[in-house]
């Protein structure tokens, strides 16, 4: 079993109804509630375009020491399934970033009915997405519980990577004791139940530091945007060690989250801090950060889940007056989100 399942893997709204949604609303609360996947009438035409054109044009990157190519945008599914969002709209969703070119799915237990969704999906297409799922403890005993469900959940039987999430407010003591959960995500590895070990997280940056010095860890995700570079700053803090030592890294609240932090996450049409004008600029400085192979993004409907494949595959490196007009954004901003994840250190 263990060879068979190491050599797998390599690899809406009509344009009318949205102009009726928007003058219902008006021009400035409509823009506001779609908030992270953009905004506009624009969206129809563009997921007509997409639609008309080859769904594997994505961009992809090589995620570190994984060797693994996988597409620059990956498939955040948090607000979908905490929203909570009916199933079929959620495969909806879904479909619609993966059929577009959407290889990367990240994903977890804690995220309502998320993976129930994905179980309609993912199967039939195993070969082709890297899947991405969480445990949400130090503990192996439930780390196993946690890993158990997830793979009933999403119908299939091994994952591509599996993160101990929420390091940042973990004990790292207890994780990496003999009943921790990296000793059980590595014995996983060894029987080929998971492919790669990663940590995610919203805060502290010291303790990924340490729990990439372990040597033992594939893969991180953390907090990485124009606005939070002014208050974690994983950047600067965490990134370097990780490219050195080849870990793959994965960017997520690229539009820099939302102001509330966790308080109002459920309510996903809230979207997010950033002004629409600046989403495809921010998502391009995630991507310009070197070592950096994805930006998660969680869509909340389906035109979200269009405008950001359309901004992935429009991605170019930003200009020096772009990048210099976004940070100062980001600077003036930053004061007004404050560490509302947590504490830095």
């Amino acid at each position: 079993m263990k060879n068979d399942i190491i050599h797998k893997p390599r690899a809406a709204l009509t344009g009318s109804e949205l102009s009726r949604q928007g003058e219902a609303m008006g021009r400035r609360e409509f823009l506001k509630r779609v908030g992270c996947a953009g905004a506009g009438l624009a969206l129809a035409a563009i997921g007509q375009q997409a639609s008309a054109q080859p769904l594997d044009r994505l961009p992809k990157r090589v995620l570190g020491r994984t060797k693994e190519k996988v597409s620059i945008l990956g498939l955040g599914t948090a607000p979908v399934g905490e929203g909570p969002i009916g199933v079929q709209e959620g495969i909806r969703i879904f479909g619609e970033a993966i059929d577009r070119g959407v290889t990367y799915i990240d994903t977890a237990k804690i995220y309502g009915n998320a993976e129930e969704i994905l179980g309609h999906l993912v199967p039939k297409r195993r070969d082709k997405l890297f899947i991405v799922t969480k445990v949400s403890t130090d503990n192996a005993a439930r780390a196993e519980r946690s890993l158990s469900d997830s793979l009933r959940r999403l119908k299939i039987d091994y994952l591509d990577l599996v993160h101990i999430h929420s390091i940042g407010s973990k004990n790292i003591d207890r994780v990496l004791a003999k009943d921790g959960a990296l000793d059980y995500l590595l014995k996983q590895k060894e029987s080929g139940k998971i492919r790669f070990i990663g940590i995610s997280g919203h805060n502290r940056p010291p303790n990924f530091v340490r729990m990439l010095k372990t040597d033992q860890i594939d893969v991180i995700m953390c907090v990485m945007n124009y606005a939070d570079r002014n208050i974690y700053d994983f950047e600067s803090k965490v990134l370097p060690e990780a490219k050195k030592r080849n870990v793959g890294c994965v960017a997520m609240k690229v539009y820099a989250g939302i102001k509330g932090g966790f308080g109002n996450h459920r309510s996903g049409h809230i979207g997010c801090a950033t002004e629409p004008v600046y989403l495809p600029h921010a998502l391009a400085y995630a991507l310009d950060l070197e070592g950096v192979s994805v930006a998660v993004i969680g869509p909340y409907t389906v035109e979200q889940a269009i405008q950001n494949v359309e901004f992935a595959r429009k991605y170019k490196p930003l200009t020096e007056e772009q990048r210099a007009s976004l940070l100062e954004y980001g600077r003036k901003l930053a004061p007004s989100l404050g560490p509302r994840y947590g504490p830095v250190t």
